[in-house]
Order: structure tokens, then C-alpha cells, then sequence
């Protein structure tokens, strides 16, 4: 399933479990349908099973968030004693969508203990309260930690809740941090528990071996010992003064103290010039991690080149791009107050990290022991955060490390299959009955009028600063139709196209795929060869040679089919 055809599932309302590997754009789909969610006014609480994760998409642990904290059981009184919370009361009321992210780390028991709180709150015995719920995860990825406990060894997928929920599955297939077929394979072969021998040579011949393109690699370990001697074993070796930049916060102290443990930049940051560093957020330009060569993702490498006239680092990252880096926040936000908020470089020394603290990052090289792996999956969540074969030395492994969950694997096949049947009732559908059933989903929410004039006054405020252009690729962004984006700009349909081509003139990446189902498929392949016939982007003459041959094309559909051909 792609990224477009799970997004338009999840603003059906329905409740959706959102699964893939590694790199297959889990984060951005959740962005992009909380992104539209408040754009629409929508409450929506975004969490999940750990800090860590939860900075990943600006929000806050699941069990802080419900009001559960550590427990493994709730009492009456407990749960008399969280009633009578009022922001507790206030936050579940207007809530309407609940998001969890990395639920393989959250045990199936704290999940039921989270639906049934839901419920209470609500007073709705709905599956969680009657809010759409939207799970996100890879159970190949980390489980949930056990202490002995036999519960606590139980994934989430075993909760009652969740077979109570009615989960819609979407696996997404496409792949956005591997480019490389050989590491594809081997990922996806230790994935299916399937290494074969040539897997074996490959990951054998990278041994000790320097990552190929000579750049200084980050080091991966199992465990936490030594990852921060490591890191200022390495900064003391370097000549010159050090600078350092101390983390700021404001708001709630719980929830402070809550984002500086989650947050990867640490409280305070010591550098030199010289020093190894690694990006601890996306840039502001590229929040969702495309396009990398053009600016820094969570796990881009690079060293301290400078500091600028305001103290500022600059770092040179090892695509060779340059950047002058200032403070950044991690934030909680509710009902759009900031409840929580901390401020420090977007950055951390690189020489060593934990494979726990990699996950959900792309590393462009990795030095990594696996030789202690102690859970199977943590070599396919550690081996998973490089780009290419090439870019991993590899210092050893053992065979846990190589080894997935035979559970996992028989559930993943299982939710495949799921995936596979709900992408083609989605492909049965109309462009037209899918919006409706949207605009119906949007309408039973009941969004908050009055926020909703509010957010659009700030839209056209913000809309006055930006070329019209630039106001065409946000409504890209919100994968509308030709038609939709006329008719919302009060434009014709080749003015919009129009916009799309200077996008693409200006180089900066419009994702218009989508727009591809705006043709048939034989209409579309008969364009393609008329264009390739023509040996030319002129219209006219490809327009000749369709018309010629009975295929009654039209303008507007050979625009935007030329659009295709930049890609």
C-alpha cells in the first residue's frame, strides 16, 4: 500500500493500524493526517509508547497522556482518583482521534488498561470511547521490555482491545531510506527469517570494511555501557577550546523533565571545532525527511566546521552541504497551548549511539556491533538505519542478531494479505465516493467552528507572505485533485498545472504521483508513446499524433501527463 492510499484511508475515520519496514514512511503518513486533522480543527492526541518516539511527532507518551504513568493495574480508587482530574476530564472530551505510535513497544495488557480508561472518560462503550484510533508500528522492530513477567512478553496485538477495535490494516510498501537492491534484499531476507548464504557473504564481506564513502561512521552498540565514554574519549582528543550550550525549557516540570529523558540533543552540549556530530531533528524545510541531499534529517552526519558570528555551529554534513545551526524545540502541545517546551541544538556527538535510541533514524554511515544481540530484531532495527550496504562496517554479530519473531513473521504475512484486500476496495472506489466518505467522517467529528474560522484567518494571513505557487503545493501536500485545488483557489485547472510546473522549474520536489490516477492507465501509456513519438514537450504535435490515431485527447490531460515526464 502507499503513503497516498493509507493517508486517504485514515481520513475515512476509520480505525487503522499503520505497519511497514523500516524506512517505508510510517512518520510522514502520521504527520501529514495530523497536519490535516488540525487544519480542519480536529482535536487530536498524538502519543506513543515512549519518549523517544513520541518527539518524533511532537507529542507525548500514551501513558502520560491517559493518565496511566507506570501502573500495571488500575484500581477503583485509582480510577476514582483520575476522574477527578479536570484537565484529565477536559482532555479526553474533546479528543476525537487518538494516535500510538510505536506500539510493538507497548504491552497488550497497558493497551486494554488504556481502551477501558478511554471508555470511562468518554462514557461511550465504543472501543476506546468512540474516538477514531490510529496504532503505528513494526513488530519485527523492539518488544515490548519484559521483567520476568509473562504478560509483559505479550505484544500488542494480543490486547482484547485490539480485536474489539475492528483494526483496518495498512502496510506500506514503498521503500524511502534504502535506495540500494542488495540491502533491500537483505533486510527483507532477515525480515522473513530466510538469510540465505549469498546474504551471509554479503553481510561477511563488510567485516571490519570502512564505509565506502570515507566518511567517519556513527557507532551502534547493543548496550548502553560505553556509548558516552566513547563520545568524549573521541571530543578530548581534539586540540581548542570547547563551547557550550546549555538547554533551555519552560512549562509544566513533569512534562519537562519527561521530553529532556526522550529528547536525543542532550541537556547540556559540549563541542569543538572538529567535533562528530549527528542531527537530532528534521530541518524545517524538509520536516518529513525527503530530499536529504538538499538539507539534514534526524541521523545526518557531519562535523563542527565553524562557529558563526552569533556562536552558532556550522556543520559540514558528509553530502557536503553547509549549515549554520540554531536552537531547536521539542515541544507538547494540547488544545494549541504548549504545555511543555525545551530548547537546545539539534544535535549530539556522533562517534557512538545505543541501537534503542536509532531507532526511526537514517544513518548515512554505521560502524555496528551486533556480536551481543540479546532479542531478536534489534540486528534488522540496527542493520535498518543505514542507507546502503556499502555505508555499514560491521564489527561482528551473533545469531540472535540475525534472527525475527516466528510469531511476528506468521502475523506480519497475515497483515499483508489484510493490507492487500483493503488497498483494492480502496482502488474500486472513485475519486468522488472516497471524498464523501471523508467529508461524512469530518462532519460526525464535529469539528470546533469557532477554531476553525480562527485556523483559516491564519491560513490567509500566512498565504498573504507566500508566492501562489507555494500555496499550490500545500494543497499538493494535501493530495486534492486538479479539480479540488481550482475549485479551492477559485482558478481553472491549467492554472494549476501551471503551478506545478514552475514547482517543478524551481526544483522543489512537489509530490504530485497521486495525480497520475487522474488518467487511465491506456490514456496515459498512449500519451507517453505519443511523446516519445514526437521526440519533443511540445503539445501540439503529440496532440496531432493522438488525434490522428482517434485517441481524443484533450490539453489539459497532456499537461499533465507531461508532468510525468520530469520525474
Amino acid at each position: 500500500m502507499t503513503q497516498a492510499e493509507a493517508l486517504d484511508i485514515l481520513k475515512m475515520g476509520k480505525n487503522v493500524f499503520l505497519t511497514g519496514p523500516a524506512g517505508s514512511g510510517k512518520t510522514f503518513v502520521l504527520n501529514s493526517y495530523v497536519e490535516y486533522l488540525k487544519s480542519n480543527a480536529v482535536d487530536v492526541a498524538v502519543t506513543a509508547s515512549t519518549g523517544i518516539a513520541a518527539t518524533h511527532l511532537g507529542g507525548m507518551t500514551i501513558h502520560s497522556w491517559s493518565g496511566l504513568g507506570i501502573r500495571s493495574t488500575l484500581t477503583d480508587y485509582d480510577i476514582e482518583d483520575m476522574m477527578s482530574k479536570q484537565y484529565l476530564y477536559k482532555r479526553f472530551e474533546r479528543t476525537k482521534v487518538l494516535i500510538i505510535d510505536e506500539v510493538s513497544m507497548l504491552h497488550h495488557f497497558r493497551l486494554d488498561l488504556i481502551e477501558w480508561i478511554c471508555r470511562q472518560f468518554k462514557h461511550n462503550d465504543s472501543p476506546f470511547g468512540g474516538m477514531q484510533i490510529i496504532l503505528s508500528g513494526d513488530f519485527f522492530q523492539l518488544p515490548p521490555v519484559t521483567r520476568g513477567d509473562v504478560l509483559e512478553s505479550e505484544f500488542a496485538y494480543k490486547a482484547d482491545s485490539w480485536a474489539r477495535s475492528d483494526f483496518t490494516i495498512c502496510h506500506l510498501s514503498e521503500q524511502h531510506r534504502q535506495k540500494d537492491d542488495v540491502y533491500l534484499e537483505i533486510l527483507n531476507q532477515i525480515r522473513q527469517n530466510n538469510v540465505s548464504k549469498k546474504t551471509l557473504a554479503l553481510l561477511q564481506s563488510r567485516i571490519n570494511q570502512d564505509p565506502e564513502s570515507g566518511a567517519e561512521p556513527t557507532k551502534l552498540f547493543t548496550h548502553n555501557v560505553d556509548v558516552d565514554v566513547i563520545n568524549h574519549r573521541h571530543l578530548d582528543l581534539i586540540e581548542g577550546d570547547i563551547k557550550k550550550f546549555i538547554m533551555t525549557s519552560r512549562g509544566s516540570p513533569g512534562l519537562v523533565e519527561s521530553l529532556k529523558k526522550s529528547c536525543l540533543s542532550p541537556e547540556t552540549l559540549v563541542l569543538k571545532l572538529g567535533a562528530r556530530v549527528m542531527f537530532t531533528k528534521n530541518s524545517q524545510q524538509n520536516q518529513y525527511g525527503e530530499d536529504y541531499q538538499h538539507s539534514y534529517v534526524n541521523g545526518t552526519l557531519g562535523v563542527v566546521s565553524d562557529f558563526n558570528s552569533f556562536g552558532d555551529p556550522v556543520i559540514r554534513t558528509i553530502q557536503g552541504n553547509t549549515f549554520s545551526v540554531s536552537p531547536a524545540s521539542w515541544k507538547i502541545e494540547e488544545e494549541g497551548k504548549i504545555k511543555a517546551e525545551i530548547s537546545q541544538l539539534p544535535l549530539r556527538l556522533a562517534w557512538a549511539i545505543t541501537v534503542h535510541k536509532s531507532q526511526g533514524m537514517s544513518l548515512d554511515a554505521m560502524e555496528v556491533d551486533l556480536s551481543k544481540s540479546f532479542v531478536r530484531g534489534m540486528g534488522y532495527v540496527a542493520l535498518s538505519r543505514v542507507r546502503s550496504l556499502g555505508g555499514m562496517k560491521l564489527l561482528g554479530y551473533n545469531a540472535m542478531a540475525l534472527q525475527v519473531d516466528t510469531e511476528v513473521l506468521a502475523q506480519d504475512a497475515l497483515m499483508r494479505d489484510m493490507s492487500e484486500d483493503t488497498g483494492s476496495d480502496l482502488k474500486e472506489m472513485t475519486r468522488g465516493e472516497i471524498t464523501a466518505v471523508q467529508n461524512e467522517f469530518m462532519k460526525k467529528i464535529e469539528p470546533d467552528e469557532k477554531k476553525k474560522i480562527k485556523i483559516k484567518e491564519g491560513k490567509i494571513k500566512k498565504e498573504q507572505n507566500k508566492s501562489t505557487h507555494d500555496i499550490t503545493a500545500d494543497l499538493l501536500a494535501e493530495k486534492m485533485s486538479i479539480g479540488e485545488m481550482a475549485e479551492t483557489r477559485k482558478m481553472t485547472q491549467e492554472t494549476i498545472i501551471s503551478h506545478i510546473e514552475k514547482l517543478i522549474e524551481l526544483k522543489t520536489n512537489p509530490d504530485f504521483a497521486y495525480l497520475r490516477d487522474e488518467l487511465g492507465r491506456g490514456e496515459f501509456k498512449d500519451m507517453l508513446e505519443a511523446f516519445a513519438k514526437a521526440k519533443t514537450k511540445t503539445l501540439a504535435p503529440v496532440y496531432n499524433i493522438l488525434d490522428k490515431n482517434k485517441k481524443n485527447p484533450s490539453y489539459l490531460k497532456l499537461r499533465l501527463a507531461r508532468l510525468f515526464l520530469e520525474k
